[in-house]
């Protein structure tokens, strides 16, 4: 898949998924992967970034496989931000999957 693309939607999906349940780097990686293929590279920079942005906050908690894990859960303020880029997404993917329905006519 395109790198521009999975970049903008990164994001949201994030967003999404700890909306769902709180999850760590390497789980939301995986969840993630499961959909569109992306890089550790890429996530975790942008972790940072909604944690900054208090998006997101982040807590410890122990592992039976090792050292205790960074734990991402959305804020009400990530929430409000995730449900704007929802709705932003449906139109914008409405309007894409409508010119490519036009063109393929």
């Amino acid at each position: 898949m395109n790198v521009q693309f999975k970049k903008g939607v990164l994001e949201l999906c994030v967003l999404v998924l700890v909306n769902q349940k709180d999850q760590y780097g390497y789980e939301l990686a995986q969840n993630i992967s499961k959909r569109i293929e992306v890089a550790d590279g890429s996530l975790y920079p942008l972790l940072r970034r909604l944690t900054k942005e208090e998006l997101v906050t982040t807590y410890l908690r122990e592992s039976t496989e090792g050292p205790p894990r960074k734990y991402y859960r959305i804020t009400s303020k990530g929430k409000a931000y995730m449900e704007e880029l929802i709705v932003e997404w449906l139109k914008f993917s409405e309007g894409v999957n409508m010119l490519i329905k036009e063109a393929a006519v």
